[in-house]
Protein backbone atom coordinates (compact mmCIF):
# COMPACT_ATOMS: atom_id res chain seq x y z
CA UNK A 1 0.00 0.00 0.00
CA UNK A 2 1.33 3.53 -0.81
CA UNK A 3 2.49 4.91 2.98
CA UNK A 4 0.75 8.21 1.50
CA UNK A 5 -2.28 6.67 1.70
CA UNK A 6 -4.33 7.37 4.12
CA UNK A 7 -7.43 5.81 5.67
CA UNK A 8 -9.56 9.06 7.23
CA UNK A 9 -13.03 8.55 9.08
CA UNK A 10 -15.46 12.19 8.26
CA UNK A 11 -18.16 12.52 10.27
CA UNK A 12 -21.41 13.85 9.65
CA UNK A 13 -21.94 12.52 6.33
CA UNK A 14 -25.08 14.72 5.74
CA UNK A 15 -23.10 17.64 6.14
CA UNK A 16 -21.97 19.87 3.29
CA UNK A 17 -18.70 20.24 4.52
CA UNK A 18 -18.47 16.70 4.65
CA UNK A 19 -18.98 16.23 1.09
CA UNK A 20 -16.42 18.85 0.15
CA UNK A 21 -13.77 16.81 2.64
CA UNK A 22 -14.84 13.44 1.01
CA UNK A 23 -14.55 14.69 -2.15
CA UNK A 24 -10.91 16.55 -1.46
CA UNK A 25 -9.13 13.89 0.20
CA UNK A 26 -10.74 10.96 -1.84
CA UNK A 27 -9.53 12.62 -5.53
CA UNK A 28 -6.04 12.55 -3.29
CA UNK A 29 -6.57 9.25 -3.16
CA UNK A 30 -7.60 8.35 0.48
CA UNK A 31 -9.33 5.85 1.40
CA UNK A 32 -12.57 8.06 3.11
CA UNK A 33 -14.77 6.02 5.42
CA UNK A 34 -17.95 8.40 5.72
CA UNK A 35 -20.15 8.80 8.94
CA UNK A 36 -23.50 9.36 9.68
CA UNK A 37 -26.49 8.81 12.58
CA UNK A 38 -29.00 7.64 10.29
CA UNK A 39 -30.05 6.36 7.06
CA UNK A 40 -28.22 6.97 3.80
CA UNK A 41 -25.93 10.61 4.13
CA UNK A 42 -24.94 13.23 1.24
CA UNK A 43 -21.35 12.52 1.52
CA UNK A 44 -21.98 8.65 1.57
CA UNK A 45 -23.27 8.79 -2.06
CA UNK A 46 -20.01 10.28 -2.84
CA UNK A 47 -17.76 8.11 -5.44
CA UNK A 48 -14.71 9.24 -3.14
CA UNK A 49 -16.45 7.48 -0.38
CA UNK A 50 -14.85 4.34 -0.37
CA UNK A 51 -16.55 2.86 3.05
CA UNK A 52 -19.85 4.33 4.25
CA UNK A 53 -20.81 3.38 8.29
CA UNK A 54 -23.59 4.18 10.65
CA UNK A 55 -22.91 5.90 13.96
CA UNK A 56 -25.21 6.13 17.49
CA UNK A 57 -26.66 9.96 17.11
CA UNK A 58 -23.87 11.97 18.77
CA UNK A 59 -26.39 14.34 20.56
CA UNK A 60 -28.69 11.59 21.52
CA UNK A 61 -25.99 9.04 22.63
CA UNK A 62 -22.79 10.88 23.22
CA UNK A 63 -21.47 8.01 25.23
CA UNK A 64 -22.54 5.19 22.70
CA UNK A 65 -21.00 7.39 19.97
CA UNK A 66 -17.33 7.18 21.77
CA UNK A 67 -17.66 3.61 22.30
CA UNK A 68 -18.59 3.00 18.43
CA UNK A 69 -15.90 5.44 17.77
CA UNK A 70 -13.27 4.12 20.06
CA UNK A 71 -14.00 0.45 18.58
CA UNK A 72 -13.84 1.82 14.87
CA UNK A 73 -10.81 3.30 14.56
CA UNK A 74 -9.83 -0.16 15.07
CA UNK A 75 -11.83 -2.33 12.75
CA UNK A 76 -11.54 0.11 9.74
CA UNK A 77 -7.97 1.09 10.69
CA UNK A 78 -8.33 4.32 10.84
CA UNK A 79 -4.68 6.91 10.57
CA UNK A 80 -7.13 10.20 11.04
CA UNK A 81 -10.56 11.07 12.50
CA UNK A 82 -11.85 14.34 10.92
CA UNK A 83 -15.03 15.39 12.77
CA UNK A 84 -16.90 17.89 11.04
CA UNK A 85 -19.81 19.24 13.23
CA UNK A 86 -20.07 20.69 16.34
CA UNK A 87 -20.74 17.97 18.33
CA UNK A 88 -19.11 15.13 17.13
CA UNK A 89 -16.13 17.74 17.29
CA UNK A 90 -16.25 18.26 20.94
CA UNK A 91 -17.43 14.73 21.50
CA UNK A 92 -13.85 13.66 19.60
CA UNK A 93 -11.59 15.84 21.30
CA UNK A 94 -12.69 15.31 24.58
CA UNK A 95 -12.12 11.31 24.29
CA UNK A 96 -8.92 11.39 22.91
CA UNK A 97 -7.68 9.23 25.55
CA UNK A 98 -10.55 6.37 24.61
CA UNK A 99 -9.01 6.33 21.01
CA UNK A 100 -6.40 4.37 19.70
CA UNK A 101 -3.17 6.49 20.25
CA UNK A 102 -1.76 5.67 16.88
CA UNK A 103 -4.65 7.62 15.11
CA UNK A 104 -4.28 11.41 14.84
CA UNK A 105 -6.88 13.78 15.64
CA UNK A 106 -5.39 17.70 14.14
CA UNK A 107 -7.84 19.38 16.52
CA UNK A 108 -7.39 22.03 19.06
CA UNK A 109 -7.41 21.02 22.82
CA UNK A 110 -11.11 20.16 24.32
CA UNK A 111 -10.65 23.39 26.47
CA UNK A 112 -9.47 25.45 23.34
CA UNK A 113 -12.72 24.45 21.65
CA UNK A 114 -14.82 24.67 25.12
CA UNK A 115 -13.06 28.55 25.42
CA UNK A 116 -14.76 29.63 21.68
CA UNK A 117 -17.58 27.81 21.86
CA UNK A 118 -18.62 29.64 25.29
CA UNK A 119 -19.48 33.22 23.75
CA UNK A 120 -19.45 34.76 26.91
CA UNK A 121 -15.85 33.45 27.46
CA UNK A 122 -15.17 34.70 23.91
CA UNK A 123 -16.63 38.16 24.32
CA UNK A 124 -14.03 38.20 27.20
CA UNK A 125 -11.00 37.08 25.34
CA UNK A 126 -11.78 39.74 23.01
CA UNK A 127 -12.09 42.35 25.68
CA UNK A 128 -8.39 41.34 26.68
CA UNK A 129 -7.07 41.37 23.29
CA UNK A 130 -8.67 44.96 22.11
CA UNK A 131 -11.02 42.64 19.45
CA UNK A 132 -14.03 44.93 19.08
CA UNK A 133 -17.10 43.17 20.02
CA UNK A 134 -20.85 44.15 20.08
CA UNK A 135 -21.61 46.02 23.34
CA UNK A 136 -22.32 42.36 25.68
CA UNK A 137 -24.48 41.61 29.17
CA UNK A 138 -24.62 38.46 30.46
CA UNK A 139 -27.86 37.58 31.74
CA UNK A 140 -27.91 34.63 34.25
CA UNK A 141 -31.50 34.47 35.50
CA UNK A 142 -34.34 36.24 33.81
CA UNK A 143 -35.67 37.72 37.07
CA UNK A 144 -32.43 40.17 35.93
CA UNK A 145 -33.83 41.51 32.88
CA UNK A 146 -34.76 44.73 34.12
CA UNK A 147 -31.19 45.61 35.43
CA UNK A 148 -29.48 44.04 32.37
CA UNK A 149 -31.22 45.88 29.51
CA UNK A 150 -31.12 48.91 30.76
CA UNK A 151 -27.30 48.66 30.12
CA UNK A 152 -27.67 47.24 26.04
CA UNK A 153 -30.03 49.47 23.63
CA UNK A 154 -32.83 48.00 21.41
CA UNK A 155 -32.68 46.56 19.15
CA UNK A 156 -30.75 43.57 20.77
CA UNK A 157 -29.67 40.22 19.72
CA UNK A 158 -30.44 37.50 22.44
CA UNK A 159 -27.67 34.66 22.08
CA UNK A 160 -27.44 31.76 24.34
CA UNK A 161 -24.17 31.18 26.18
CA UNK A 162 -23.59 28.20 23.25
CA UNK A 163 -25.30 27.00 20.23
CA UNK A 164 -25.07 23.63 20.89
CA UNK A 165 -25.72 22.92 25.10
CA UNK A 166 -25.11 19.65 27.24
CA UNK A 167 -28.17 18.35 28.95
CA UNK A 168 -29.27 15.64 30.98
CA UNK A 169 -30.95 13.88 27.82
CA UNK A 170 -27.96 14.51 25.55
CA UNK A 171 -27.23 18.17 23.28
CA UNK A 172 -29.82 20.42 22.71
CA UNK A 173 -29.65 23.54 19.98
CA UNK A 174 -30.21 26.84 21.65
CA UNK A 175 -31.12 29.93 18.91
CA UNK A 176 -30.15 33.69 18.50
CA UNK A 177 -33.05 35.96 18.60
CA UNK A 178 -33.79 39.39 18.07
CA UNK A 179 -35.94 41.83 20.52
CA UNK A 180 -37.27 45.24 19.44
CA UNK A 181 -38.39 46.15 22.91
CA UNK A 182 -38.61 45.00 26.84
CA UNK A 183 -41.88 43.36 26.14
CA UNK A 184 -40.40 41.48 22.91
CA UNK A 185 -37.19 40.29 25.30
CA UNK A 186 -39.06 39.14 28.43
CA UNK A 187 -41.56 36.71 26.15
CA UNK A 188 -38.30 35.58 24.71
CA UNK A 189 -36.82 34.91 28.22
CA UNK A 190 -39.82 33.37 29.45
CA UNK A 191 -39.72 30.35 26.68
CA UNK A 192 -36.40 29.73 26.63
CA UNK A 193 -35.36 26.42 28.86
CA UNK A 194 -32.82 26.62 31.91
CA UNK A 195 -30.14 25.54 30.64
CA UNK A 196 -29.77 27.81 27.95
CA UNK A 197 -28.95 30.47 30.81
CA UNK A 198 -26.65 32.36 30.91
CA UNK A 199 -27.74 34.42 27.48
CA UNK A 200 -26.17 37.31 26.36
CA UNK A 201 -27.64 40.54 25.86
CA UNK A 202 -25.71 42.42 23.07
CA UNK A 203 -26.22 45.27 20.62
CA UNK A 204 -27.20 44.74 16.68
CA UNK A 205 -24.43 45.61 14.64
CA UNK A 206 -26.09 46.61 11.40
CA UNK A 207 -23.71 45.26 8.29
CA UNK A 208 -22.76 42.51 6.79
CA UNK A 209 -21.04 38.90 7.72
CA UNK A 210 -17.59 38.48 6.94
CA UNK A 211 -15.46 35.48 7.89
CA UNK A 212 -12.19 34.70 8.12
CA UNK A 213 -10.80 31.15 7.80
CA UNK A 214 -8.29 29.58 8.84
CA UNK A 215 -6.34 26.37 9.72
CA UNK A 216 -3.33 26.86 12.49
CA UNK A 217 -0.42 25.25 13.63
CA UNK A 218 -0.44 25.01 17.30
CA UNK A 219 -2.27 28.59 17.01
CA UNK A 220 0.46 30.17 13.97
CA UNK A 221 -2.12 30.24 10.60
CA UNK A 222 -0.89 27.71 7.75
CA UNK A 223 -3.70 28.43 5.61
CA UNK A 224 -6.25 31.69 5.83
CA UNK A 225 -9.00 32.51 3.32
CA UNK A 226 -12.08 35.15 3.25
CA UNK A 227 -15.28 35.00 1.21
CA UNK A 228 -18.33 37.01 1.15
CA UNK A 229 -21.61 36.33 1.37
CA UNK A 230 -23.71 37.14 -2.10
CA UNK A 231 -26.90 35.36 -0.64
CA UNK A 232 -28.09 33.60 1.96
CA UNK A 233 -30.78 30.81 2.91
CA UNK A 234 -32.90 32.58 4.84
CA UNK A 235 -32.17 35.74 2.84
CA UNK A 236 -32.33 37.67 5.54
CA UNK A 237 -29.02 35.88 7.47
CA UNK A 238 -27.97 32.82 7.75
CA UNK A 239 -26.48 30.26 5.84
CA UNK A 240 -24.24 31.14 2.76
CA UNK A 241 -25.70 29.56 -0.97
CA UNK A 242 -23.87 31.77 -3.28
CA UNK A 243 -20.22 33.43 -2.09
CA UNK A 244 -17.46 34.64 -3.53
CA UNK A 245 -13.44 34.58 -2.53
CA UNK A 246 -12.20 37.95 -1.58
CA UNK A 247 -8.55 38.67 0.05
CA UNK A 248 -8.56 38.40 3.77
CA UNK A 249 -9.09 42.15 5.24
CA UNK A 250 -6.38 42.90 6.91
CA UNK A 251 -7.91 44.73 9.91
CA UNK A 252 -10.35 41.34 10.52
CA UNK A 253 -6.88 39.21 9.75
CA UNK A 254 -4.78 40.42 12.33
CA UNK A 255 -8.58 39.98 15.21
CA UNK A 256 -8.23 36.74 13.99
CA UNK A 257 -4.58 35.88 14.38
CA UNK A 258 -4.79 37.22 17.92
CA UNK A 259 -7.70 35.26 18.84
CA UNK A 260 -6.80 32.23 17.32
CA UNK A 261 -3.32 32.91 18.77
CA UNK A 262 -4.46 33.37 22.24
CA UNK A 263 -5.98 30.35 21.98
CA UNK A 264 -2.87 28.31 21.24
CA UNK A 265 -5.83 27.17 18.28
CA UNK A 266 -4.50 24.11 16.40
CA UNK A 267 -6.79 22.58 12.99
CA UNK A 268 -9.73 24.58 11.28
CA UNK A 269 -11.51 27.39 12.48
CA UNK A 270 -13.89 30.18 11.41
CA UNK A 271 -13.87 33.42 12.71
CA UNK A 272 -17.34 35.16 11.91
CA UNK A 273 -17.51 38.86 12.23
CA UNK A 274 -20.01 41.40 10.79
CA UNK A 275 -18.61 45.05 9.48
CA UNK A 276 -20.34 47.59 10.77
CA UNK A 277 -21.91 49.75 8.47
CA UNK A 278 -22.14 52.55 10.66
CA UNK A 279 -17.86 52.44 10.55
CA UNK A 280 -16.75 50.04 8.35
CA UNK A 281 -15.08 48.16 10.73
CA UNK A 282 -15.52 44.21 12.24
CA UNK A 283 -16.85 43.35 15.09
CA UNK A 284 -16.20 39.91 16.07
CA UNK A 285 -19.13 38.14 16.31
CA UNK A 286 -18.13 34.25 17.67
CA UNK A 287 -15.49 31.49 16.71
CA UNK A 288 -16.42 27.73 15.18
CA UNK A 289 -14.10 25.43 15.43
CA UNK A 290 -15.14 23.47 13.12
CA UNK A 291 -15.40 22.92 8.68
CA UNK A 292 -17.79 25.16 7.87
CA UNK A 293 -20.62 25.09 5.51
CA UNK A 294 -19.11 27.27 2.32
CA UNK A 295 -15.91 25.16 2.49
CA UNK A 296 -16.30 24.04 -1.25
CA UNK A 297 -15.28 27.45 -2.43
CA UNK A 298 -11.92 27.23 -0.87
CA UNK A 299 -11.23 24.68 -2.20
CA UNK A 300 -12.29 25.58 -5.58
CA UNK A 301 -10.26 29.13 -5.31
CA UNK A 302 -6.90 27.19 -4.25
CA UNK A 303 -6.95 26.74 -0.23
CA UNK A 304 -7.44 22.72 -0.29
CA UNK A 305 -8.19 23.03 3.92
CA UNK A 306 -9.07 19.12 4.14
CA UNK A 307 -5.34 18.38 2.58
CA UNK A 308 -3.56 21.05 4.72
CA UNK A 309 -5.26 19.53 8.01
CA UNK A 310 -3.93 16.01 6.91
CA UNK A 311 -0.58 17.21 6.21
CA UNK A 312 -0.99 18.79 9.74
CA UNK A 313 -1.78 15.52 10.87
CA UNK A 314 0.93 14.26 9.41
CA UNK A 315 3.49 17.15 10.84
CA UNK A 316 3.81 18.41 7.51
CA UNK A 317 2.36 22.24 7.75
CA UNK A 318 3.24 24.89 4.97
CA UNK A 319 5.14 27.71 5.84
CA UNK A 320 3.32 30.54 4.76
CA UNK A 321 -0.40 30.46 3.95
CA UNK A 322 -1.31 29.39 0.10
CA UNK A 323 -2.05 31.74 -2.21
CA UNK A 324 -6.39 31.85 -3.99
CA UNK A 325 -7.80 33.32 -6.54
CA UNK A 326 -10.12 35.83 -6.08
CA UNK A 327 -13.67 36.88 -7.34
CA UNK A 328 -14.37 32.41 -7.47
CA UNK A 329 -17.94 32.40 -6.75
CA UNK A 330 -19.79 28.74 -4.83
CA UNK A 331 -23.29 28.41 -5.19
CA UNK A 332 -25.59 25.91 -3.59
CA UNK A 333 -28.43 25.57 -5.89
CA UNK A 334 -30.93 23.87 -3.61
CA UNK A 335 -29.81 26.03 -0.70
CA UNK A 336 -30.29 28.70 -3.61
CA UNK A 337 -34.00 27.58 -4.98
CA UNK A 338 -34.78 27.86 -1.15
CA UNK A 339 -33.90 31.56 -0.69
CA UNK A 340 -35.65 32.31 -4.08
CA UNK A 341 -39.12 30.93 -2.88
CA UNK A 342 -38.65 32.42 0.82
CA UNK A 343 -37.68 36.05 -0.96
CA UNK A 344 -41.21 35.69 -3.23
CA UNK A 345 -43.38 34.44 -0.73
CA UNK A 346 -42.05 37.26 2.55
CA UNK A 347 -40.91 39.66 -0.54
CA UNK A 348 -37.38 40.62 -1.39
CA UNK A 349 -35.06 41.94 2.18
CA UNK A 350 -33.10 44.31 0.08
CA UNK A 351 -36.00 45.80 -1.53
CA UNK A 352 -35.39 44.81 -5.02
CA UNK A 353 -38.49 43.65 -7.20
CA UNK A 354 -39.27 39.91 -7.39
CA UNK A 355 -38.15 40.16 -10.97
CA UNK A 356 -35.07 41.55 -9.99
CA UNK A 357 -34.71 38.33 -7.98
CA UNK A 358 -35.63 35.53 -10.39
CA UNK A 359 -33.27 37.28 -13.26
CA UNK A 360 -30.36 37.30 -10.47
CA UNK A 361 -31.68 33.68 -9.88
CA UNK A 362 -31.34 32.33 -13.51
CA UNK A 363 -27.90 33.61 -14.17
CA UNK A 364 -26.94 29.97 -14.09
CA UNK A 365 -23.87 30.05 -16.31
CA UNK A 366 -20.74 33.12 -15.19
CA UNK A 367 -17.05 33.04 -15.59
CA UNK A 368 -15.65 31.39 -12.15
CA UNK A 369 -18.59 29.76 -10.88
CA UNK A 370 -18.71 26.37 -9.64
CA UNK A 371 -21.28 25.09 -7.75
CA UNK A 372 -21.15 22.12 -5.12
CA UNK A 373 -23.87 20.14 -6.73
CA UNK A 374 -24.29 18.98 -9.88
CA UNK A 375 -19.97 18.28 -9.97
CA UNK A 376 -19.78 16.65 -13.36
CA UNK A 377 -17.34 14.33 -11.95
CA UNK A 378 -19.32 12.79 -8.90
CA UNK A 379 -23.01 13.28 -10.12
CA UNK A 380 -24.23 10.80 -7.48
CA UNK A 381 -24.22 13.25 -4.25
CA UNK A 382 -26.45 15.50 -6.94
CA UNK A 383 -28.73 13.36 -7.37
CA UNK A 384 -29.49 12.43 -3.61
CA UNK A 385 -30.03 16.06 -2.62
CA UNK A 386 -32.13 16.66 -5.48
CA UNK A 387 -34.10 13.44 -4.27
CA UNK A 388 -34.36 14.75 -0.56
CA UNK A 389 -35.22 18.28 -1.55
CA UNK A 390 -38.62 16.54 -3.60
CA UNK A 391 -39.40 14.85 -0.79
CA UNK A 392 -39.11 18.01 1.42
CA UNK A 393 -41.22 20.26 -0.92
CA UNK A 394 -43.64 17.84 -1.36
Amino acid sequence: MDPTRRRVLVTDGNNRAALAVTRSLGRRGHHVVVGEAGGRALAQASRYCSTAVTYPDPARQPQAFVEWLAATVVSERIDVVLPVADIATVLVVENRQAIDPKVRIPFSTAHAINRAADKSCLVRLANELGVPAPATVVLDHPSRVQECAARVNFPLVIKPHRSRVRTEDGWAQASVRYARDMTGLERDLASRRVHEFPVLLQEYIPGYGLGVFACCDRGRPVALFSHRRLREKPPTGGVSVLSESIKVPPLAQAYAEALLGALGWHGVAMVEFKIDARDAKPRLMEINGRFWGSLQLAIDAGVDFPAILLDLADGHAPATPPAYREGVRSRWLWGDVDSLMISLRNGPPNGRGRLGLVMDFAKLWQRDLHYENPRWADLRPWFFETARWIRRAV
